[in-house]
């Protein structure tokens, strides 16, 4: 815990900083990220934890870090790419998080931020370059989805949802996920069913733990 003080929306005295990590498949090691978060001082009860892409939207580690969170607290994450599906994300969270007197800081990006101080000038122009990304990143994505729908069309493939999902197909994309650890790129060229389609139809994972250290410390 640290000392703190009281600048806009964040009115408290000491601070508990949360950590969070993230990987993407059940290959990848979350060790990186939790020796990072931990080196700095974060328990690893209050170190919450998932094991899903960034384009999954039920992370139940991201969602009772959110729900854990007080006025006052501070989450730390390696990477900011760790929190969002885009820039976006990213910087929607931060808003949010300030909103509620919460405070956001990372460790290992060559921007640094820190939204617990808003009155560090460096901070707050690293959320400023962030939303300037986040601009850029949704404009590159209209144009790449706008450009593939044209090549598509020029070539005569047809665009849009598959109308039937092969059970025995699904099937064993679930066991390339859930066993063998795939990324859905991988399952994709495995199986022949798009992304789009094996996250639509794909069932949810198995629960995962979420933190590092057995259940989160009680909070009032």
């Amino acid at each position: 815990m640290a000392e703190r003080g009281h600048v806009g929306n964040f009115r408290y005295g000491r601070s508990t900083e949360l950590g969070y990590a993230r990987v993407s498949t059940v290959k990848q090691d979350l060790e990186r990220q939790l020796d990072a978060l931990t080196a700095v001082g974060i328990a690893p009860e209050r170190i919450f934890v998932d094991k899903k892409s960034g384009a999954h939207t039920d992370r139940p580690g991201l969602n009772a870090l959110l729900e854990y969170a007080r006025e006052g607290d501070v989450i730390v994450v390696h990477t900011l790419d760790r929190l969002g599906r885009t820039v976006r994300d990213t910087l929607n969270l931060i808003h949010d998080l300030t909103e509620r007197g919460v405070g956001l800081r990372n460790l290992a990006d060559p921007i640094k931020v820190d939204s617990s101080n808003p009155a560090d000038p460096m901070g707050q122009l690293a959320l400023v370059l962030l939303a300037l990304f986040a601009q850029m990143e949704r404009t590159y994505m209209f144009e790449r989805a706008a450009l593939a729908r044209a090549v598509a069309a020029r070539n005569g493939r047809r665009t849009g949802r598959p109308s039937v999902v092969d059970p025995d197909r699904l099937t064993y994309a679930v066991y390339l996920r859930d066993t063998e650890g795939l990324t859905m790129s991988e399952i994709a060229a495995k199986t022949g069913i798009t992304r789009a389609t094996l996250y639509r139809h794909l069932p949810p994972r198995p629960a995962e733990p979420i933190t590092a250290g057995g259940q989160p410390e009680p909070r009032a």
